[in-house]
């Protein structure tokens, strides 16, 4: 009985030591994660370079205006001999020219290519957005699985630390008993090597523990050395029908609609390959100054200014059927990408379904498991008020207290198990929660 209220005290200390710790439940971990995560962050400033290429003039529907400066100076000997017969020189003759002027031009037709380079930045837009998601979702189950690995590793470490007491409370009773002639020296040294391995299990797990801990903040992108605990109570969603994730894998998988909008920009690019085989047409105007400037010639200075204007279109005839062959690659490119669209689909539909049996082979794993912890546990208690009063011996303690151990490793597996193919059905379809 002593033994048994020492127990109940110890696990209550527990408790008020991992209440004195910050509790870091998995939503705020997800939350951190979102905040700080250095892909997630990487991924957003992709998707917005995405978003500033989207434009019309990116596109190539927009005129184009630049300004134009330009002098030229030169100093030379000359000699010129006119057609009357006359001879005239110079030394260090001066000349100078200075002109400039603003000019626009605008391409009005280039085959309805620059419509299908708009619609291809919209789509590439489009294409991170759903990068941003696949990182989040990515992001999201990583921080997750480390969380509940964690928790099971935490609940395991707990275990053996109400081992290690037990073993205490074991090895004071052997002690007494060797004291009063009840028990020889050695039954107190098998107790001592019990629990010199009860000691030895805990730094390992408690190494274990601390690795966790160090690899969740590397996920936050926080300080190493920030020290948490976290909830142990692991909550399953048990209530997952497969119809319904297969309908939402097909609709939300981002694997899936990443190849499906692959096969929209082939097309495009074929609408812009097929551009090339219509003229191109192109007005521009423009508006200059200039100057000219000559110390030997028959004009010694010049000025004019004005708009100049026009059109231009030119037409590709014959290039050597490289345009025949670049609309040929891309059409073979647009029926690859088909086929990865059926293969994705059925790639994801494969792991839908492996995940799902899986998934339903843990929660039973969870149940069967509970229940034998719920046995080992009364077999304990069974087993230690026996060997309090002296009627079993160490060694059968000992496998009681190990087939404890040992059922309660096995429930907390069950349910990291079960949770974690609660995740991976949850990143399939494209929705996971916290």
């Amino acid at each position: 009985m002593k033994s048994l209220v020492a127990l109940s005290c110890f696990f209550l200390s527990l408790c008020g030591d991992v209440l004195a710790q910050e509790i870091l439940t998995a939503k705020e971990a997800v939350e951190i994660a979102l905040q700080n995560n250095y892909d997630i962050r990487l991924s957003k400033n992709n998707q917005l370079v995405a978003k500033e290429n989207n434009t019309y003039g990116n596109a190539g529907m927009l005129p184009t205006v630049s300004a134009d400066l330009s002098q030229s100076n030169s100093v030379q000997n000359s000699n010129q001999v006119q057609n009357t017969g006359d001879e005239r020189s110079l030394a260090n003759a001066k000349n100078n020219n200075l002109s400039y002027g603003l000019s626009l031009g605008w391409t009005i037709f280039d085959g309805l290519g620059m419509f299908a380079r708009l619609e291809k930045l919209q789509e590439l837009e489009k294409q991170g957005n759903l990068e941003v998601k696949r990182m989040i979702l990515t992001t999201v189950g990583d921080v997750i699985t480390v969380y509940y690995t964690l928790v099971e590793q935490q609940n395991m470490l707990s275990a053996l630390d109400s081992s290690i007491h037990i073993s205490n409370a074991r090895l004071r009773t052997a002690q007494n008993r060797f004291s009063i002639g009840k028990a020889a020296k050695l039954e107190v040294l098998n107790v001592q090597v019990n629990l010199n391995e009860d000691v030895s299990a805990r730094l390992r797990q408690a190494e274990t523990v601390k690795n966790l801990k160090t690899s969740l903040n590397s996920l936050l992108a926080r300080d190493l050395d920030v020290d948490f605990q976290v909830d142990t109570v692991v909550t399953i969603d048990a209530a997952l029908v497969y119809n319904d994730l297969q309908e939402k894998a097909n609709q939300f998988n981002p694997d899936l609609q990443l190849i499906l909008l692959n096969k929209r920009l082939a097309e495009l690019d074929l609408k812009n390959v097929k551009a090339s085989r219509y003229p191109v047409v192109r007005l521009n105007t423009g508006y200059n100054f200039s100057r000219s400037e000559s110390s030997l010639g028959f004009v010694a200075r010049s000025n004019s200014r004005g708009l100049n204007y026009g059109i231009t279109a030119s037409m590709n005839v014959f290039d050597g059927f490289n345009q025949r062959r670049n609309e040929r690659v891309a059409k073979i490119q647009i029926e690859n990408a088909g086929l990865q669209i059926e293969q994705q689909r059925l790639l994801v539909h494969t792991n839908l379904k492996t995940a799902y049996e899986t998934y339903l082979t843990n929660l039973e794993l969870v149940k069967l498991e509970e229940k034998n912890e719920d046995i080992a546990r009364q077999n304990l208690n069974i087993t230690l008020a026996k060997y309090t009063i002296g009627s079993i011996s160490a060694v059968e303690f000992r496998d009681a207290q190990e087939n404890f151990i040992d059922a309660l490793a096995r429930f907390n597996a069950a349910q990291l198990q079960a949770k974690l193919s609660e995740i991976q059905l949850k990143e399939l379809i494209g929705q996971v929660d916290f």
